[in-house]
């Protein structure tokens, strides 16, 4: 038996015309998106001298991977888990702020933070990889 797929299109975070992957894709129940960036808004900031924190960053990323799960015809609840990467390990707490000021309320997804060495431009500073299903809830979670 074969899983449907079904890739999303998302005006707020359109796949790139030369790119290579996919923002997201529908498989079966799970929506399977690329791992999301603050890229191109950290590049506008940065070269108009004010670059964004990691706070800032990482609330920009979550605001994509919103409108990817939404047109993926989802939403934050069926986030399961997140992996986020970071570039300096000190901004772990602004991460974990941005993070509480942007999920309305527990139970949180599942998650990782993982400092790397570098992310694809030098100006940002966190990237996230979230893992979620259609069929799951976790609003309605105990």
């Amino acid at each position: 038996m074969t899983c449907t797929v079904r890739r999303v299109a998302c005006e707020a975070v359109p796949d790139l015309a030369h790119a290579t992957w996919s923002n997201a894709l529908v498989v079966g129940q799970e929506v399977v998106l690329s791992g999301q960036t603050a890229h191109p808004a950290s590049r506008d900031a940065a070269q108009s001298g004010a670059p964004l924190g990691a706070y800032e960053q990482t609330l920009v990323v979550l605001r994509k991977v919103r409108a990817l799960l939404e047109a993926a015809g989802g939403g934050v609840h069926n986030i399961v888990k997140l992996v986020v990467y970071v570039t300096d390990i000190a901004d772990k707490d602004e991460v974990g702020r941005a993070r509480r000021d942007f999920f309305a309320q527990a139970p949180y997804p599942a998650s990782t933070l993982v400092a790397v060495s570098a992310l694809v431009f030098p100006e940002l500073r966190v990237e996230i990889d979230a893992f979620a299903r259609l069929d799951v809830d976790l609003r309605t979670a105990h």
